[in-house]
């Protein structure tokens, strides 16, 4: 498997939504573990480790 770096979310506005509303209320320690058990979910979702240190080597490289 290969890291999908084209968009791939048939409704981007509406995901991006959904993680924004997801955080609505959230104090920023509640927010960082949200993402945190997100990152963790999507992670065990892909399952494949090598897509997974493809997609840390792409955002660790954005930022600089």
């Amino acid at each position: 498997m290969t890291l999908i770096t084209t968009r791939n979310v048939a409704d981007p506005d509406a995901a991006y939504e959904l993680l924004l509303s997801a955080h609505e209320g959230l104090s920023k320690a509640e927010s960082d573990a949200l993402n945190a058990r997100l990152i963790l979910t999507l992670i065990n979702h892909i399952g494949d480790i090598e897509v997974l240190r493809e997609a840390l080597h792409l955002v660790r490289d954005d930022t600089g």
